[in-house]
């Protein structure tokens, strides 16, 4: 629909005008319930919410936490946009969201289907393929592009190019030489190239950028690992640190192709099993 109001080249020009849309768009489907305010807050354990007034039928508001960045904000915005779409109707009291609920769509199902309306508002998949191929293997400098595109965290632009490329990678947050989640796109997850947390932290090979603290252009850009550094097959490691978040970025692509249309019983990853458990491990 935003294709055809404002044109298929519109991110071109400007990423989705977040809060004037939830301003405009409640008001035109249904000004009785609209939302009539969007506000930054300081809210204890939540990066965002959908706040229901009093009256009835109730009007709504929406708050983010003020110290957010832009991509993050949008983010929470559009997820919280999401609850009015998708949910108002069955909400009796106010939606209170936390970072693991608006960013890995965690919890309950309402919270996975706001995270993935935000996804498909902010970066949808046609014009992400369009601008970065399924085959392609971007560095950071090319996924943090995507980011700036649709104003969008590196995180949320690198996890949306893994729902769809063809070539076997994985991303890996940690803090300390530790893995706080990870990611295998489906390629790579099909290979059994994955990283999987059970009862205890998955802590990063004592080679890798991240464990060594060299941040350099050169690992930015990528560096050769030998087999048995991470998988038993050489891999390209990327590697970027945020000290604003205190965490790393690492970004795996492997070189060989994996296997078509291989069957698996599935097998939770560590970015799974991490958000299953409520982000609680390190």
């Amino acid at each position: 629909m935003l294709d055809l109001t404002l044109g298929a080249d519109r991110f071109d020009r400007s990423a989705v005008p977040i809060d004037d849309l939830i301003l405009d768009y409640t008001l035109q489907t249904c000004p009785d319930e609209r939302v009539e305010w969007v506000k930054p807050a300081k809210i204890d354990g939540c990066v965002g919410a959908l706040a229901m007034g009093d009256t009835r039928p109730p009007r709504w508001g929406v708050l983010y936490h003020e110290d957010q960045t832009i991509g993050r904000r949008n983010y929470t915005l559009a997820h919280e946009l999401a609850h009015w779409v998708l949910h108002r109707a069955t909400l009796t009291d106010s939606v209170f969201c936390s970072a693991d609920e608006v960013f890995r769509g965690v919890g309950r199902d309402i919270e996975r289907e706001a995270d993935e309306f935000a996804a498909n508002l902010l970066t949808p998949l046609h014009d992400f393929r369009r601008k970065l191929p399924a085959v392609a293997r971007p560095d950071f400098d090319q996924l943090g592009e995507m980011a700036d595109r649709y104003a969008v965290s590196l995180t949320a632009a690198i996890l949306r190019w893994l729902e769809y490329t063809e070539v076997r990678a994985v991303v890996i947050v940690s803090t300390d030489g530790y893995a706080n989640w990870a990611k295998s796109s489906k390629p790579a997850f099909s290979s059994g190239r994955f990283l999987r947390t059970r009862n205890e932290p998955f802590e990063l090979p004592q080679a890798s950028t991240a464990v060594r603290g060299e941040f350099t252009n050169e690992t930015r850009a990528g560096v050769k690992r030998p087999a048995d550094v991470w998988f038993d097959e050489p891999v390209v490691e990327l590697s970027i640190r945020s000290d604003r978040f205190d965490r790393e970025i690492t970004l795996l692509h492997l070189e060989r192709p994996g296997p078509v249309d291989q069957a698996e019983e599935h097998v939770e990853d560590s970015y799974d099993q991490f958000f299953k458990d409520g982000g609680r491990r390190r």
